[in-house]
């Protein structure tokens, strides 16, 4: 079962916790900078920022200043058409880098808020932008890092133009499966950190057709569900219902 760490919990110790000896370090800073690297990379970066469930790390329409390297937590980001519905646009959970959505026009084009107590570590992307100059490995990480955002917004627009409703959630529970494993969690348990409406808004679907095919799910003994608590038990049906639309 994934666990985590309350804000209010966190000793002071592990927010000053330094990137050169972060556990996450692999997954938001690039392998292979030297100390001397790292300790330029650490005197940029705020460390630990606590951001309480609900709070918003920024807004659309907000200046850009940073990126924000997801330290403890889980946050979504999303959008408000014009007739004031929100449209989801992602999950970002402990390792992911946020904000690169600001990059190219200097302001921020959606909202990020926590779905729980977070933490977050700024990197003002000036600063780093200079820095990244003058080291090549920080350099391709941060272009290996928008290549990725841009893989990912592919693969919504495949789940949305390509596959029906059970394959959609079949993808998206596989893809958070495979998301927690990287950063060392359980691969078949875990809480879902959005709300069924959330999913559904990311996933263009009803909230009654994701309340009613993970209700399906369970019955076809794929998952068990408990409230937010997702048990994934026949992890290849899933594979094969994304599969299947692939092929």
């Amino acid at each position: 079962m994934l666990s985590t760490i309350p804000v209010q919990d966190i000793s002071i110790k592990h927010l000053r916790q330094a990137c050169s000896t972060c556990s996450l370090r692999e997954l938001c800073l690039p392998i292979g900078l030297s100390a001397d690297e790292m300790k330029q990379v650490d005197e940029l970066v705020t460390q630990g920022r606590p951001i309480k469930r609900g709070e918003a790390l920024y807004r659309s329409g907000e200046p850009f200043r940073a990126l924000y390297a997801v330290k403890l937590g889980f946050f979504k980001t999303s959008v408000v058409s014009e007739d004031g519905r929100e449209q989801v646009t992602g999950f970002h959970m402990t390792g992911d880098l946020i904000g690169l959505d600001a990059v190219s026009t200097d302001h921020h084009t959606c909202d990020a808020v926590a779905l729980e107590d977070s933490q977050v570590c700024e990197l003002p992307f000036t600063e780093m932008e200079e820095l990244a100059r003058k080291m090549p490995a920080l350099q391709h990480h941060l272009y290996k890092v928008m290549s990725r955002e841009i893989v990912r917004d592919h693969g919504v627009m495949l789940l949305l133009g390509n596959m029906k409703a059970e394959e959609r959630i079949a993808a998206f529970l596989l893809n958070l499966s495979q998301r927690f494993a990287l950063r060392g969690y359980s691969s078949s348990s875990f809480h879902l950190r959005m709300t069924r409406e959330e999913i559904g808004s990311y996933l263009g679907l009803k909230l009654e057709t994701v309340s009613r095919t993970l209700s399906k799910f369970q019955d076809q003994g794929f998952i068990k569900v408990q409230n937010r608590l997702i048990e994934i038990v026949q992890i290849d049906s899933l594979r094969q219902l994304v599969n299947s639309c692939q092929g």
